[in-house]
């Protein structure tokens, strides 16, 4: 069993404050990991592991920061809220890590580092709840406490997610509180799948080559990316299996013209153009400017030369190239991305059930966008990371219903039957992957649709 030691307890501290800052959430842990000089080693494995389970029980942590404090831990010092957050892990979930820890001492080095780091006053803080945190029982209050408790998810989540899959929502349950495989894909113009595999070979990984997407490579982590020579040379990208059939599916060919509407941070948008062997144009819309960054930095790595860049509201997509001028349209559309919360353990806290209707009202909006910019005869892949019913056959439905002039190209294998026939869906339980949704769609031609 290793052996805790306040170090860490600094460590982990920093790397939820930078989680706050940076997204996703590994990519902060990776640069606080760098700078202590354990990424790749066994301690990184460990305080992963932590990290995670920290993460994935954040909201029932908060709640006890706030039984402690008496405020909303919202309100306070980001870097107390971070420190009280790895505390009551450790303290109240994880003793079987600190029998051995010497508490005084690490209750000290804490204090200090929050005294340097932000403010004395925050130091003196967190010396006088540390005990209090070393006391505290953990006692569902009522039975909504004891299932959130026992699935480490929200009640809402947990009653959705029966009716959606009755018995089996345990199982999905159970998926979602594992920490995953690394997956990563292999970039076809720049490398073999078997030319990756020799070198993770050499780097003693066990591989598991994906019989959904071949050229998509699993194993455990953890795994420097920044010193990988595959990596930094373009040979691969991070991208999960379930994230790269998608491009499969929609099947872009050399010299069309595609848009990729909400592409950032550019998985897909990469993929795309790999299958189209790099000729044509792919028209990538997106906001978020630290994504669209890290999607020309992929791009450039990865040595493609066909995708232009619009920083634009994807739904002003016909504005700006017109319409009827596409041959694909890949919408990975926004949504609340709760099939990846493996991945992202804390934004299972995050999800509200009262902004889904929200965020589907958008994902119509832009799949309308999508339907516009097609040909005749031109196609639509619709996906979402969502588990939700509301973002994914809901809104497919609404479109069918609401053109004549929009047909579904039924879609079959791969994974499971979605609960529209002739869409498909991932889930983690049953196919190792973050869940996914997909729905392939075609504009008909004017006669067609008369």
């Amino acid at each position: 069993m290793y052996r805790v030691k306040p170090g860490d307890f600094i460590i982990l501290t920093e790397v939820l404050r930078k989680a706050e800052e940076i997204k996703p959430t590994q990519h902060a842990k990776r640069i606080v990991f760098e700078k202590y000089g354990i990424l790749g080693t066994n301690i990184d494995r460990i305080l992963t592991a932590i990290y995670y389970k920290i993460m994935g029980k954040l909201g029932i942590i908060d709640r006890i920061i706030r039984e402690l404090v008496g405020v909303h831990q919202n309100i306070l010092d980001p870097w107390l809220r971070a420190a009280l957050r790895v505390t009551i892990e450790f303290l109240v979930f994880e003793r079987k890590y600190i029998k051995r820890l010497d508490k005084g001492k690490t209750k000290k080095a804490m204090a200090d580092f929050l005294s340097k780091t932000t403010h004395p006053y925050v130091g003196m803080f967190y010396y006088e709840i540390f005990d209090k945190i070393d006391e505290y029982e953990l006692k569902p209050k009522d039975e909504l406490e004891r299932l959130e408790l026992e699935y480490l998810l929200p009640a809402w989540y947990i009653r959705k997610m029966r009716e959606l899959l009755g018995d089996e929502a345990e199982e999905l349950f159970k998926a979602l509180n594992k920490e995953p495989l690394i997956s990563i894909r292999v970039n076809t113009l720049k490398a073999t799948v078997e030319e990756v595999l020799e070198e993770l070979k050499k780097e003693k990984k066990k591989v598991i080559v994906s019989n959904v997407v071949p050229t998509v490579l699993k194993f455990e982590g953890p795994y420097d990316f920044d010193r990988s020579k595959l990596y930094r040379k373009g040979k691969f990208v991070i991208q999960e299996e379930a994230a790269a059939l998608a491009s499969i599916l929609l099947d872009p060919k050399p010299g069309e013209t595609v848009v990729d509407l909400c592409a950032a941070p550019g998985g897909k948008t990469i993929h795309m153009a790999e299958l189209m062997r790099n000729k044509g144009i792919i028209h990538a819309f997106d906001v978020d400017e630290l994504r669209i960054r890290r999607m020309e930095e992929l791009i450039s790595r990865c040595g493609i030369r066909i995708v232009r860049i619009y920083k634009r509201d994807a739904r002003s997509a016909t504005r700006v190239l017109g319409r009827e001028i596409a041959d694909k349209v890949m919408l990975d559309a926004p949504c609340t991305s709760d099939g990846t919360l493996m991945k992202n353990p804390e934004l299972r806290w995050r999800i509200r059930e009262e902004k889904i209707g929200d965020i589907a009202e958008l994902q119509y909006q832009l799949l309308k966008t999508a339907v516009e910019l097609l040909k005749p005869g031109g196609r639509v892949l619709y996906c979402t990371c969502s588990m939700f019913k509301e973002e994914n056959e809901d809104v497919v439905k609404r479109i069918l219903e609401s053109r004549d002039d929009v047909e579904l190209v039924p879609l079959k294998g791969y994974y499971s039957e979605g609960f529209l026939k002739g869409t498909i869906r991932a889930f983690p339980h049953r196919h190792g992957t973050i869940g996914f949704f997909y729905a392939l769609l075609k504009k008909l031609d004017r006669h067609d649709a008369d």
